[in-house]
């Protein structure tokens, strides 16, 4: 695995973290990340509202829809909150299985990762472009029997090619019982966000993998023939945001959703 971390080239995940606050990144993570700061100074705040969501989505899943099963794909580097001790806080017997392809984030997480006895966390080595070997791989921890939460937080936008993700998403969607749910965000140059267009080309001439942004219809295509909870597709920071953060909470650009399969 050692032979794949690139120390030279900055990367999402390690980027992402630096932006969080974490100290899992390289000196080339914190140049890029703060020359694409100085271009959109928005940007850290679009990394905190993500894990905000993520922390909401899935304490509403586990709390009042019952969800005892959820398959985070392109998790990233472990921080607070991350998907298994939101969940297991709430109902530890709870299962959660990890994918991501960062060798990093897979050493990190094997080592901090750890979840209650009484429910399971696990992780895959894979790829989000490649569904079905993530499907093959969740058997020992999850039963795709029983509904489980498809959780795929800032991931589609590495999938470049729009038809390619949507059929991702219904490769996994149609893998999952009725009642399972998908939890997304997305960035969009949508909801002021147009001045990340510079920031995104820096990106791709300088850190890896490469990024899109996509629109509200772009983003609707992917829950076609689900049954979108309120508040529907909106900004994520203001997805259910907490009652004495509503009139806090600054609209960022990233498309944030939760949708039942019916």
């Amino acid at each position: 695995m050692a032979e794949r971390v690139r120390s030279d080239i900055a990367h999402n995940a390690r980027v992402w973290n630096y932006w969080l606050g974490g100290k899992d990144n390289y000196l080339v993570d914190r140049e890029v990340g703060d020359r694409i700061t100085g271009m959109y100074p928005g940007i850290r705040e679009v990394a905190r509202a993500d894990r905000a969501f993520l922390g909401r989505a899935v304490g509403l899943l586990a709390g009042e829809r019952g969800v005892r099963q959820f398959l985070d794909i392109g998790t990233g580097l472990p921080t607070v909150d991350n998907t298994h001790e939101v969940a297991q806080r709430i109902a530890p017997e709870s299962r959660i299985v990890y994918v991501d392809n960062d060798p990093i984030m897979l050493t990190h997480a094997r080592a901090l990762l750890t979840g209650t006895p009484e429910g399971a966390t696990e992780y895959i080595d894979a790829d989000a472009h490649a569904p079905e070997r993530i499907l093959a791989a969740v058997g020992p921890t999850l039963d795709l029997r029983r509904p489980v939460a498809v959780i795929m937080l800032g991931i589609l936008n590495f999938v470049l090619d729009t038809d390619q993700a949507r059929s991702i998403v219904r490769t996994l969607l149609d893998a999952v019982p009725s009642g399972s749910f998908l939890v997304l965000t997305h960035p969009t140059l949508e909801l002021g966000g147009e001045g990340n267009t510079e920031a995104m080309r820096f990106w791709n001439e300088n850190a890896t993998p490469p990024i899109t942004a996509r629109g509200r219809a772009d983003i609707a295509s992917f829950v076609a023939g689900l049954e979108l909870l309120e508040p529907g597709i909106v900004s994520c920071a203001r997805w259910r945001p907490d009652p004495d953060e509503e009139e806090v909470t600054a609209e960022v650009a990233q498309f944030g959703l939760v949708a039942r399969k019916p």
